[in-house]
């Protein structure tokens, strides 16, 4: 054991008898203390080793960890690999190396080859991803992190509990499992940050929120972004939140602060802050220069405290290791490391056909007849489409125990002792979609989220990605621009960038639409377009109540991330109703429904236009004309087939939706058409869109912005007239 009495009377700087002081509070062994030192000079030469093969064009983008190695070596001797859940950030080499990522590995991200173990050549170095050692493969998007780690850490606590309650769940937990995620202090300025916080805090979740302060995001000072210039002080009366400040280019105090905080954490207290303040040597990455913003003299101050000559140092003069262990070590690694350059970029590229692979679930496929189950349909048709949700959500809920619901008020209580008060109805959602679900399923599956979209879908990316099954709501499409970023960067792509490793099969379920009086700008948007041009993202639009059952169903039950958009305005329509489906229903989705069989024109519709296209439809029978009318029922995939076999019947066809027309997904109907069907054309594609305006709160005014029956009539009878 090395401890200060291991100094032979040898006269040691406070500093480095404080060390020693905590070498022997900690019983750090020779070999730990050792390979702290082989760990970061492994990460250092694997930066160099990048550097290297992007001069050589072996490499194609490099960002260093180079600074960061002390804190991270230390953490890697505290925290657990397939025990605990690691989000690391960019700058985290040296925390993959020390949970087990090798050598060849990382370079074989840096090449972009099938060795690449992180994401399989989809993602650019230094975006860790492993799956065996609980390293969750992490984007470019800087902030996304934090919720994710607090879903995550929510998973634990929810299996564990769904375990007490006797659920044989078959997935892996740990009681005392902490989830470490970590950021440099740029990203603190993001607000995800405070949201991930906040949920922590008020949930004790054993989060480690590792913030790597080396002073600069990019070229812009720690000092300009964060009050006092440090996050630790900002944070200094978060409540709830514990904060342990070290010299993260120290392994040594370094461990000192984070086994303090992983006791702090296995203990059930709640999240940490670690405030580690680190250096940058490098610049921020080969794509920036920091020799245009950082004077010499800063740069010569921060070698002084360089871990790779620090560190060596203190065991030196500690007579914990010589000089010729020391380099020892150095030659054994840098021969690991020429050796994984070696091998690595001899390694293959993956064949160019794999270039869709697990885009969507390569497993389960919605599109299929798997799904395609039919209903019993007992009793009238007097379900509306809301309840038709309603009953689904109760159903699967009670069917699926690992199945959450969590969104703004969607529960009946957030104080669960008024569950069991009979004078008190329950929220249940603003239009009453979720009225009983909490009610009818376990403690812990329906509850409310704070007001904060990005929280909701983040969280549930978090539990998403450890067999949880989200189904979370956002309370309005208006409001759903915050969570944007989760959905479209992380949600739709962690699949395909971790090279099917990770997955998060979630459902969103949005009220959309307009046609509400009163409405107005904020109450009223339609925008599915901007989710169809998402790869990796199925879109979901019903038009009634038994395609709504049937849809969510499937939703549900398949393995790939879903849009379920639901029209507000059809809620509780008389002419959209059902019969109780029964608790098996299902539609696949790609299958689109003929509504009305027609010879004369086709009209493609979904949402709110399926109706009035069948009304307009009406009319034009009175005069004379069959007009088919099809619901495309999904968008994302849609109904090719279907529109092609109509077309050939009537040779005319027009498009009609709520969203507006310019860079509506019409238009993207149309392209295909024209591509593929364009000799089956005996008139131009005719579209029926809402103007490209924002809804007027004014209710003649949103009669002529929103599209209604008479503009679809007016446009079907130019078709026909052509």
């Amino acid at each position: 054991m090395a401890t200060s009495q291991t100094v032979n009377s040898k006269k040691v700087s406070p500093k480095t008898k404080r060390k020693l002081d905590l070498i022997k509070k900690h019983k750090l062994s020779k070999e730990v203390l050792l390979d702290m030192f082989r760990n970061s000079y492994l990460s250092r030469k694997l930066d160099d080793a990048e550097i290297s093969m992007k001069k050589q064009s072996k490499a194609f983008f490099q960002i260093s960890g180079a600074g960061h190695e002390g804190i991270l070596s230390a953490v890697t001797k505290i925290l657990k690999p397939k025990y605990d859940y690691f989000i690391p950030y960019y700058r985290d080499r040296a925390l993959c190396t020390g949970l087990g990522v090798t050598a060849y590995e990382m370079l074989c991200q840096a090449n972009g080859n099938i060795g690449d173990t992180a994401s399989h050549g989809r993602q650019m170095p230094a975006h860790w991803g492993n799956k065996d050692l609980n390293i969750i493969n992490k984007s470019s998007c800087t902030g996304t992190q934090f919720l994710q780690a607090v879903g995550t850490a929510e998973s634990g606590k929810f299996l564990s509990k769904m375990a007490k309650d006797g659920v044989d769940h078959g997935l892996p937990y740990a009681n005392d499992e902490i989830v470490y995620v970590s950021t440099g202090d740029g990203t603190t300025s993001q607000g995800e940050l405070w949201e991930a916080l906040t949920t922590a805090c008020v949930n004790k979740l054993p989060v480690m929120f590792m913030v790597e302060d080396n002073g600069f995001a990019i070229s812009v000072p720690t000092s300009v972004q964060t009050p006092e210039g440090s996050i630790s002080k900002a944070l200094a009366n978060f409540p709830g939140l514990t904060i342990f400040e070290c010299d993260g280019t120290d392994p040594i105090d370094s461990y000192d602060a984070v086994k303090q905080a992983e006791v702090h954490l296995r203990a059930g207290k709640g999240p940490v802050l670690v405030h580690a303040h680190v250096t940058r040597p490098y610049s921020h990455s080969l794509s920036d220069d920091h020799s245009f913003y950082r004077t010499k003299e800063e740069l010569e101050q921060e070698a002084k405290i360089d871990t790779i000559t620090t560190y060596p140092a203190f065991l030196i003069e500690g007579n914990i290791a010589s000089t010729e262990e020391i380099e020892d070590i150095k030659t054994i690694v840098e021969v690991e490391v020429k050796d994984a350059m070696k091998r690595a970029i001899e390694t293959e590229w993956p064949a160019v056909d794999t270039y869709k692979d697990h885009l969507y679930s390569m497993d389960v496929d919605p599109t299929s007849s798997e799904f395609e189950r039919d209903g019993s349909f007992l009793g009238k048709d007097d379900i509306p489409m809301a309840g038709a949700i309603n009953a689904v959500l109760k159903n699967e809920l009670k069917k699926n125990p690992l199945m959450r619901m969590f969104g703004e008020d969607v529960a009946d209580f957030s104080e669960l002792e008024k569950l069991n008060n009979p004078d008190l109805a329950g929220k249940g959602g603003v239009f009453k979609v979720t009225s009983g679900c909490q009610r009818a399923s376990k403690e812990g599956q329906v509850f409310n989220s704070p007001l904060a979209e990005a929280n909701i879908i983040g969280r549930a990316i978090g539990m998403a990605m450890r067999g949880i099954k989200p189904v979370v709501e956002i309370q309005f499409f208006d409001y759903i621009w915050t969570a944007y970023m989760q959905l479209k960067n992380e949600m739709s792509t962690l699949r395909y960038r971790s090279g099917g490793d990770f997955k998060c099969p979630m459902v969103v379920r949005v009220p959309i639409g307009g046609y509400l009086r009163g409405g107005s700008i904020y109450h009223s948007q339609s925008g599915e377009s901007l989710f169809t041009h998402i790869p990796g993202i199925r879109v979901v639009f019903p038009s009634n109540a038994k395609d709504a059952a049937g849809l969510l169903r499937t939703a549900i039950r398949s393995d790939d991330p879903v849009m379920f958009f639901e029209h507000k305005h059809l809620y509780y329509q008389g002419y959209n109703r059902t019969a109780d489906p029964g608790e098996d229903f299902m539609i696949p989705f790609g299958k689109a429904r003929t509504v009305r069989e027609g010879s004369d024109a086709t009209i493609i519709a979904w949402g709110a236009l399926v109706q009035k296209s069948v009304e307009a439809a009406k009319r034009m029978e009175a005069e004379g004309f069959s007009v088919e009318v099809i619901d495309l029922r999904t968008l994302a995939p849609f109904d090719m087939d279907a529109i092609v076999k109509s077309l050939s019947k009537t040779n005319r066809i027009m498009i009609c939706h709520e969203e507006h027309k310019t860079s509506g997904f019409a238009g993207e109907i149309a392209a295909r058409i024209n591509e593929e069907c364009f000799d089956q054309l005996d008139a131009p594609i005719l579209r029926v869109a809402s103007e490209d305006t924002h809804v007027a709160y004014n209710p003649g005014l949103e009669d002529v912005i929103l599209p209604q029956i008479d503009h679809v009539y007016d446009k079907l009878k130019e078709l026909l007239a052509y």
